[in-house]
């Protein structure tokens, strides 16, 4: 694989019950951070996986029924996460931002997309569809705010589903096929159904040669993975499929013992991403 340069850098977060996230938690509401990627291809430039929160999430859960999702899942959007103050503390120059990676369509992954409209926005064309074909209620319920994303990404859409089917290397098994979204073997996308339709992880190896798999929302921390536990059959069955979901569940957890050196990274764990930069988040 082609290495790549790799940050893992919070935007945003959001307070749920840590029961809801996985099963035999507490009922007491916990902190879950919005994680985004910086990747540096070597030649391509920037990409993002995701984008976290943003203050256009505000904007959009002002009216019903989509500001019951700022209800249920009350979340923290300050100055540091308006765009440019955000890119300027973590010395990302936006111009070299080539491309916006989206694991999935829920509103903490996809805030911040339209700053970066413009740009292509590699997804999976099952989660756009899943965006358009439910009614605001049936969206919100589901985690979607089609507000968020761009009118023309259509027209910048690259699906993860059309890129080049590859055989992962053996560090991410028993993960077996990727898609090469980039066509150069740098960046492969890997399906990790369960949690909504298209839903999406990324495997890389960094410019350290640690491989690496972003996980987004396939479990919401570290522990799930550690202990094999998901999340009571409400959410998954609420969000997504339980079966596949566990099914997912049970493939990270064969990774990370065949694999010890695989960074699997949640998109919404503090403690997982804190381990990973060893508390310096210039990795």
């Amino acid at each position: 694989m082609i290495r790549v340069g790799f940050r893992w850098l919070e935007r945003g977060s959001c307070r749920h019950p840590e029961g809801m996230t996985i099963a035999g938690g507490s009922l007491c509401a916990v902190e879950f951070p919005a994680m985004v990627g910086v990747i540096e291809h070597p030649a391509l430039g920037l990409f993002l996986f995701d984008t976290g929160y943003d203050p256009a999430f505000i904007a959009a859960t002002r009216p019903f029924p989509e500001r019951f999702y700022r209800w249920t899942t009350p979340v923290s959007i300050g100055e540091a996460e308006r765009w440019q103050v955000w890119l300027q503390h973590h010395r990302i120059d936006g111009a070299a931002i080539a491309g916006t990676i989206v694991s999935h369509f829920h509103g903490d992954h996809v805030a911040g997309l339209r700053h970066l409209a413009h740009l292509p926005v590699y997804c999976a064309r099952a989660g756009l569809d899943a965006l358009r074909g439910k009614g605001r209620i049936a969206r919100v319920r589901n985690g979607l705010l089609a507000e968020l994303v761009p009118e023309n990404v259509d027209a910048m859409a690259r699906y993860f589903e059309d890129a080049r089917p590859v055989t992962l290397p053996s560090a991410f098994a028993p993960f077996a096929q990727g898609h090469d979204i980039l066509g150069d073997g740098s960046l492969l996308a890997v399906e990790l159904p369960g949690h909504c339709a298209g839903h999406w992880g990324l495997a890389f190896e960094t410019r350290q040669g640690q491989p690496v798999l972003l996980a987004a929302d396939a479990v919401w921390s570290g522990r799930s993975i550690a202990e094999r536990r998901a999340p009571p059959r409400l959410t998954t069955a609420l969000l997504g499929n339980t079966r596949r979901y566990r099914e997912t569940l049970d493939l990270l957890c064969s990774a990370v013992h065949r694999n010890p050196e695989l960074a699997i990274l949640p998109s919404h764990c503090a403690s997982t991403a804190r381990a990973f930069r060893g508390d310096d988040d210039a990795a």
